[in-house]
């Protein structure tokens, strides 16, 4: 008999989660004026709102914590994390920021201007936010095959190769900065891009003299899907696959809050000197000195081990099928929901699960505020709202996707919630056709409007 999977670490440490009853649910939404945001984390029983800085540290980060460098330049845990990030990813210059947005703020000061634009895969909201937050256009050329749900393609998170030419014989090349390619690509379902694409686009990006940037906050999964999919890749290690993939570009921006294993972190990675020296200025005047850039010692320290073990097949293994788990329940149930199954998240599509709630009515969180009130689970929507107004019409943007994503924290909850969080939604989907209204916005901001909206139920 074939033995069982079993997870390679065992839990040292619990943290007390509360039950709550449905009636003290819908009284807290109604507070938190609809935003799944604005609750408190302890009316949350399992709380999907984000992967970001909501896993567990090993006990190797935990130890190493207790040795870090607090020194304001220099220090050792900062030295110590270089030496990762160069071994890792094999690029030359690397300045530290306290998130992934940090970086992003930081390296786009340098490298966007208005009118810009940068094409890439279904770019995340925060990338977007800061391209349009500097009158520049983000181009979307992820494949065609991402936007349908049912469809199995091995590598979602592909660009499409037509698009970006397009993109690039529409525009002066000039004006096209970068490319970003966000690895896996979360808004389109947590789907990595193949090593083959990776390659063909960095070619395509020389031959047009465009440097090829990395959204890489969840490369490791990244490697791991090539390792499992991608002929020819299925006896490399996840290192050897990773420093693969970041040969191809430029450079990278990290949130380390996800597949760096930390709860605050992230940093920029770089080949070109002339814009590290430029963006060191950035980094000092946005994030702090070029050595530690808004991170603790302590935390840059516990990060290098966490590069390290997030790089490591048994670790992959047991977080990326533990998401598979929960998502082929769902798929068992008849639930829709993005397929393959991504790598951090399981997305829930809210077009085939809610279609008679009108999508001016943000049919996706509705569907997110139900599964809070039905089963005490956060998650958050990835659609309507999410991708905001137009900048200059000010009317609403209906992607071609309404999802409801449910990120699972690394090392964080057992398969026994992954059974609650798949009978939850089963016993919804079974009383789908009940739902018929939504939700009406009442205020929001001019930008990433998702993190502060308020509703009013219609």
């Amino acid at each position: 008999m074939e033995l069982p999977y079993a997870e390679p670490y065992k839990i040292k440490m619990v943290e007390s989660i509360k039950r709550s009853t449905q009636e003290e649910r819908v009284k807290w939404i109604k507070e938190a004026h609809y935003n799944l945001f604005n609750l408190d984390s302890d009316k949350v029983f399992i709380d999907c709102l984000t992967d970001s800085g909501t896993g567990a540290m090993s006990d190797k980060q935990w130890g190493e914590m207790m040795v870090g460098d607090e020194s304001y330049a220099g220090s050792r845990s900062f030295l110590k994390l270089k030496k990762t990030v160069k071994e890792i990813t094999g690029f030359d210059y690397f300045l530290p920021t306290h998130q992934g947005r940090a970086a992003e703020n930081v390296l786009f000061s340098v490298l966007v201007k208005e009118g810009d634009i940068v094409p890439g895969n279904s770019h995340f909201d925060t990338t977007k936010g800061h391209i349009e937050f500097r009158k520049a256009t983000a181009v979307d050329c992820t494949i065609d095959e991402a936007f349908d749900t049912a469809v199995q393609h091995p590598f979602k998170g592909n660009i499409d190769l037509k698009k970006l030419e397009n993109v690039f014989q529409a525009h002066p090349i000039e004006k096209i900065p970068f490319i970003v390619f966000t690895i896996t690509c979360n808004s389109a379902g947590g789907q990595p891009a193949s090593m083959k694409n990776i390659k063909e686009v960095s070619a395509l990006c020389k031959q047009y003299n465009i440097p090829l940037y990395f959204d890489a906050a969840r490369f490791s999964e990244n490697a791991y899907f090539i390792r499992k999919r991608e002929a020819g890749y299925e006896h490399r290690s996840i290192k050897e696959i990773v420093k693969e993939i970041f040969s191809y570009g430029d450079g990278m921006t990290m949130s380390a809050k996800k597949d760096g294993l930390v709860n605050m972190g992230g940093f920029i990675a770089l080949n070109d000197a002339s814009v590290f020296k430029q963006a060191t200025v950035f980094n000092i005047m946005f994030e702090g000195f070029i050595t530690y850039g808004g991170m603790n010692g302590r935390d840059m320290g516990a990060l290098a081990i966490g590069l390290d073990e997030s790089t490591e097949f048994d670790y992959l293994e047991s977080r990326v099928e533990q998401v598979a788990y929960l998502g082929n329940k769902l798929v068992s149930y008849g639930v829709p929901v993005q397929q393959p199954i991504g790598g951090h998240a399981i997305f829930l599509d809210a077009n085939k699960f809610v279609p008679n709630i009108p999508r001016e009515e943000y049919r996706g969180q509705a569907l997110a505020l139900e599964i809070y009130v039905v089963g005490g689970i956060r998650g958050v929507e990835i659609g309507t709202v999410l991708a905001d107004r137009d900048p200059k019409t000010r009317e609403n943007r209906y992607p071609a996707l309404e999802l409801v994503r449910l990120a699972i924290p690394r090392r964080t909850y057992t398969n026994n919630h992954m059974d609650f969080i798949a009978v939850t939604l089963k016993n919804i989907y079974e009383t789908r056709n009940l739902a018929k209204t939504g939700y009406n916005i009442v205020e929001e901001a001019p930008i990433m409007r998702h993190f502060t909206v308020k509703f009013e139920k219609i």
